[in-house]
């Protein structure tokens, strides 16, 4: 088993002020993977305090030598991708080709843009008589989930980091082991002291303890709803900047005129992604009422052609969920779905067959006839769970699909694209896929409604980091 037993802290591995450790479990099978230090308010005040010691001199650093280390830092994750992958899979359930390509490819992409995005970002402009400067808005704590969790880091340390700002890093305590390889990797290619700071441990002690904190400008947070809402409320006390990434409840839209077998098993891959652990899935199915056997049909056939199992072997293509506590909400999830008359058309609460008792796995399962007023239409399952909703018309789909409290992304099918993106235009979300586009890393990302404020990625992301400065300048005199 392996144990991490330090902090990386101003550019050195720093022994926990605590003594407690944290286990991280194994989805596959659900034993002990490795150990991790449990941070306490200590580790926190000594990686905040680095933070601010080295922020005057990292924003002082020629732009050109920021990006020469964000492309070393990518050349390294690159190098580093089967070990990481395979980290990465071993401690959250990707099967670990997904996981070269998604899980290590995104984040390592994610470096790499940054470098190059600084060549022609400028961060000075004149207006009028005045000179308007981008400056980096400080110390940043940056907080992180389980689902993806090395592209989580890489969209706001990469970000903060290329915007002159300094960075204290708590992931999640589910799925760390990455985070330890990340920091590693600073250190190797010579990150200055203080610019990255690794601390690990639980939200309500670390988390809170980084929100608080007077000499934090800034918290990028993603995670759920409610623990973003906690985020929000103890940072708005020094009204210091928030960004949240949090959750969805996104509808993929088959309009009568799309080709449904395509359609129809594009939204069951897009809400089955990670085991259904993807804030964006598209886990309502929208269809026209009147072929809503079609569609139901399509999906089921989708579903079933997935393979359970252990993510490290090659035929897997649906792993486990990242932790016992994420597999029994799942499966209370849909036992939630039979009791308010929803109709199971595959799957269910029972373990898929063949895979190992011990592992954390849900059998990927489509729920049919479903009203969109059920808490499985309302409610982020983040699980491989695929609800289907019927409508009457087009503006009954737009009215289902912004249906929730959530706004974060969406997907509309159609005969053309001209057709899909009027229905897009409607929907109050960050990201729409039109006929599915794919993602785009230089674009924004965020969401509406409670799926949080703020952007990653992009220019839009770096520019969450930077403040504004206007220096007004006495106008030359008229000659």
């Amino acid at each position: 088993m392996e144990q991490r037993k330090a902090f990386y802290i101003d550019g050195r591995w720093a022994a926990p002020q605590g003594k407690e450790t944290i286990v991280v479990d194994c989805p596959i099978d659900g034993s002990a993977l490795a150990t991790i230090p449990a941070g306490v308010v200590g580790d926190v005040e000594a990686a905040v305090n680095a933070a601010r010691a080295a922020f005057n001199g990292w924003a002082a650093t020629p732009v050109a030598q920021r990006a020469e280390l964000l492309k070393k830092i990518q050349d390294q994750l690159k190098a580093r991708t089967d070990e990481i992958a395979t980290t990465i899979t071993r401690e959250m359930g990707m099967p670990y080709k997904l996981s070269q390509r998604v899980q290590v490819g995104s984040p390592t992409a994610t470096f790499g843009m940054y470098a190059k995005l600084l060549a022609d970002f400028s961060f000075e402009e004149q207006v009028g008589n005045s000179k308007v400067l981008r400056e980096p808005v400080g110390v940043v704590a940056a907080i992180t989930p389980w689902n993806y969790p090395l592209h989580q880091i890489a969209a706001k340390v990469a970000a903060a980091m290329a915007a002159g700002c300094t960075v204290v890093l708590k992931p999640s305590e589910v799925a760390p082991l990455n985070a330890f390889l990340l920091a590693e990797i600073m250190h190797e290619v010579g990150v200055p002291a203080g610019v990255f700071n690794l601390v690990t441990g639980y939200g309500p002690v670390v988390g809170e303890a980084l929100a608080t904190h007077a000499e934090v400008d800034m918290v990028s947070f993603t995670g759920s709803t409610r623990a973003g809402k906690r985020v929000a409320e103890l940072a708005s006390a020094m009204v210091k900047r928030v960004a949240l990434e949090l959750g969805g409840k996104s509808a993929g839209i088959v309009l009568d005129d799309a080709d449904f077998a395509v359609a129809v098993k594009a939204v069951v891959g897009n809400c089955y992604l990670n085991a259904g652990q993807t804030c964006t899935a598209q886990t309502r199915l929208l269809v026209p009422a009147h072929r809503y056997e079609e569609a139901a049909h399509l999906a089921v056939a989708a579903a079933e052609a997935y393979r359970v199992g252990d993510p490290l072997q090659a035929e897997t293509t649906l792993g486990p969920l990242a932790s016992r506590m994420q597999q029994e909400r799942v499966r209370e999830c849909i036992r939630r779905g039979i009791a308010e008359g929803a109709e199971v058309l595959t799957g269910g609460v029972e373990l898929p067959a063949g895979v190992n008792a011990g592992g954390f796995y849900v059998a990927p399962t489509v729920f049919g006839r479903v009203a969109p007023q059920h808490s499985i239409a309302q409610e982020e399952i983040f699980g491989p769970v695929l609800s289907i909703i019927t409508y009457t018309d087009e503006d009954d789909a737009v009215r289902i699909a912004n249906g929730t409290a959530y706004g974060l992304s969406g997907g509309v099918w159609s005969a053309t694209d001209e057709h899909a993106e009027r229905i897009a235009r409607r929907l109050r979300t960050g990201q729409v896929e039109i006929n599915g586009g794919p993602f785009n890393l230089q674009a924004p990302f965020g969401g509406y409604k409670q799926s949080g404020n703020g952007r990653e990625l992009g220019k839009y992301g770096l520019e969450e980091f930077l403040e504004y400065k206007a220096m007004q300048f006495r106008p030359a005199p008229k000659s």
